[in-house]
């Protein structure tokens, strides 16, 4: 293998991800018959085919599933070697790779980013946003330096730094404003409206009504995003539960009330992870209290507004 590339490494874990050339190709922004012509040679270099191709999809061959996690390997300490030369300044500078999750990203970036950009003049900073799984495991492949999730994640891995708790609210019908606010238990029993399955705050919210999350009921009505279980909402559909960080923006213009649980009230713990291993934590340890600050500039604009 005295001929193979790292730039051909790096078309081989994009097609292996995607599963797919055109996507691949993009992804690398290269053309599709150039892609095919650098994963043909690779594979002539290794000596043996690494997909299986048809018409619809490309899958890993059997040696091609234990070729790409030592490819994923070599990439991810390649990537390494590049963040410790980054590590070598007291700021962060050059490009950092974070991942929010949906039901944090829409309502902190806007804060964050204005932050990070005055703090961290030369910082190029690129967003992903996604469920935490797909988070996690982009973290683990290097693909990420940092993401911003419910915490805790239970990786051994990773180091977790909590930045901040925020509570749940109740939102219900406009024509519900001054009712009692049901207890825990009792809001099994109504239509409560989820968000669907993969988001963190999906099991939150379960656990919190006290549903087993392997069992739920088939009446919950599900929804992809926050904004969407609002409207539902404002239609008299059902009631949801709304992350306090989310009620400025998506209730301003829907005809629905907001309403606070009795103690202990429920919450979640907002926190950023990133790879033992990364040699930039110095440096991330000054991105996650940036992180921390636009959470309390975002909780002070919620409360006066």
């Amino acid at each position: 293998m005295k001929n193979v590339t790292l730039r051909q490494f790096r078309y081989f874990e994009a097609l292996a991800r995607h599963g797919h050339f055109r996507r691949a190709a993009e992804a690398c922004g290269i053309s599709q018959p150039a892609l095919s012509m650098q994963i043909k040679e690779l594979e002539q270099e290794v000596g043996t085919e690494l997909f299986e191709r048809n018409a619809r999809q490309v899958r890993l061959t059997s040696f091609g599933e234990e070729f790409a996690p030592r490819i994923r390997d070599i990439l991810r300490s390649i990537d390494e070697l590049g963040d410790l030369a980054r590590a070598s300044g007291e700021r962060l500078m050059g490009r950092l790779r974070i991942g929010v999750i949906p039901t944090v990203a829409p309502y902190l970036l806007p804060t964050l980013l204005g932050s990070l950009g005055s703090r961290h003049a030369g910082l190029d900073i690129h967003v992903r946003e996604t469920q935490t799984p797909r988070l996690l495991q982009e973290l683990e492949d290097g693909r990420l330096d940092t993401a911003i999730v419910a915490l805790p994640t239970s990786e051994p891995s990773l180091i977790e730094i909590p930045l901040f708790t925020e509570s749940f609210v109740l939102v219900r019908p406009g024509t519900d404003a001054g009712k009692p606010v049901p207890a825990p238990d009792a809001l099994r029993e109504m239509r409560l409206l989820l968000l669907e399955e993969g988001h963190c705050f999906r099991d939150q919210a379960l656990s919190f009504c006290h549903v087993d999350v392997r069992a739920t009921p088939r009446d919950f009505l599900e929804a992809s995003s926050l904004s969407t279980l609002v409207q539902m909402v404002d239609a008299g559909i059902g009631i949801t539960l709304l992350p306090e960080m989310a009620v400025g923006v998506e209730t301003r213009s829907a005809s629905v009330c907001v309403a606070r649980f009795g103690n202990p009230q429920p919450s979640r713990t907002i926190g950023m992870v990133w790879r033992k291993t990364s040699p930039l934590t110095k440096q991330l340890v000054q991105i996650s209290e940036a992180v921390r600050t636009s959470a309390e500039l975002l909780r002070e604009r919620t409360a006066a507004g």
